[in-house]
């Protein structure tokens, strides 16, 4: 038996390594030819101390307090060489993966479908050539085919599926908008580099609170694919906002996901004040069903820089500190990745 583990670096790399029964983290990593941080390998310097709160494992008790104390044990803190997975694992590394000598993986990948989805969103569907794992939530770079120019788009698809998806932004002019509505056709060849990111859903132990702008509804239908298959006891609340009607796109999808996971609501709002939709303004507007359990609560939050300013300036104004707050803003040319937790 073996068991997939997530190594995600601080600099947003996610490599996935196989481990198996018995093997340490440490070993498992060094198999796959990605040198973690190491001194002794024998629990006595500390230098490969790193963080798992997803998955099953144990240390054992072969290593020092002066490695890793008891409290840091209790918080999460594990030592990869003496971590030895029981299921599968995301363990977070604190040093940058060109320092591990690795990188972002890359992989080729063939187009399925190109369908514009609305007037302002395109969903991309490619077939993977190749296993890739990702964590629901996260991005790849797909370069532009004729140029060196990539761009940054979340998974909407299922992780563990070499049938990708993604929902993206039909920017009028933009360089990959311009490729996928006038030239792309099923066949055509991609490039994608990564995983990358550290927006991902993290296990649901407390209600969760997703909040989606526009084409940031992408990485949620991953994670929404993520709690079908896994289940969910917690609520969890998506509040989706566009700027139009036609900017409305995957509510089918929502509607799916609300019948079959138990838990799971969400409403839609737009923002024009021509809509005749029945909630109009942001989504800040619209929190009255969110479960903030007075702060008791993991938030998500993605889409465009003004909305993601403008709710995390809704939640300082009310005094709101969820237990946990992650947060992605994106453009149209290039995704960046930003992360607060309370």
């Amino acid at each position: 038996m073996s068991y997939n583990i997530a190594l995600n670096f601080e600099d947003g790399v996610t490599r996935f390594i196989s481990c198996n029964e018995g093997e340490t983290v440490l070993d498992a990593a060094y198999r796959n030819q990605i040198n973690l941080p190491m001194d002794c390998s024998d629990g006595v310097c500390g230098t490969c101390k790193g963080s798992c709160y997803q998955g099953n494992f144990e240390l054992g008790d072969e290593y020092i307090d002066e490695a890793l104390t008891d409290e840091e044990a209790a918080e999460g803190k594990i030592l990869t060489c003496q971590m030895i997975p029981s299921s599968d694992c995301v363990v977070e590394i604190p040093a940058a993966s060109t320092l591990c000598k690795t990188g972002i993986a890359e992989l080729d990948g063939i187009v399925s479908e190109v369908n514009l989805v609305s007037p302002t969103a395109i969903e991309l569907k490619v077939t993977a050539e190749q296993d890739i794992g990702f964590l629901p939530g996260q991005y790849v770079n797909i370069k532009v085919p004729g140029t060196e120019e990539s761009r940054a788009y979340s998974f909407s698809s299922r992780p563990g599926s070499r049938d990708l998806s993604f929902l993206i932004r039909n920017v009028p002019g933009g360089l990959m908008s311009s490729w996928l509505v006038g030239q792309a056709k099923t066949g055509d060849r991609l490039s994608l580099t990564g995983p990358m990111g550290v927006f991902y859903l993290r296990p649901v132990a407390r209600p969760v609170l997703m909040l989606a702008g526009g084409t940031g509804l992408a990485p949620f239908l991953a994670m929404l694919e993520q709690l079908r298959v896994k289940g969910c006891e917690q609520p969890v609340h998506l509040i989706y906002g566009v700027t139009n009607n036609d900017d409305l796109v995957g509510v089918a999808a929502l509607d799916q996901f609300a019948a079959d996971i138990d838990n799971f609501s969400f409403k839609t709002v737009v923002a024009s004040p021509d809509s005749e939709h029945p909630r109009k303004g942001y989504v800040t507007n619209h929190m009255e069903d969110a479960p903030i359990n007075h702060g008791e609560v993991d938030v998500y939050l993605c889409g465009p820089p003004p909305m993601v300013d403008a709710v995390l300036g809704h939640f300082r104004d009310q005094s709101i500190e969820p237990t946990s707050f992650h947060y992605e803003k994106f453009s149209p040319s290039v995704t960046a990745v930003e992360e607060q937790v309370a």
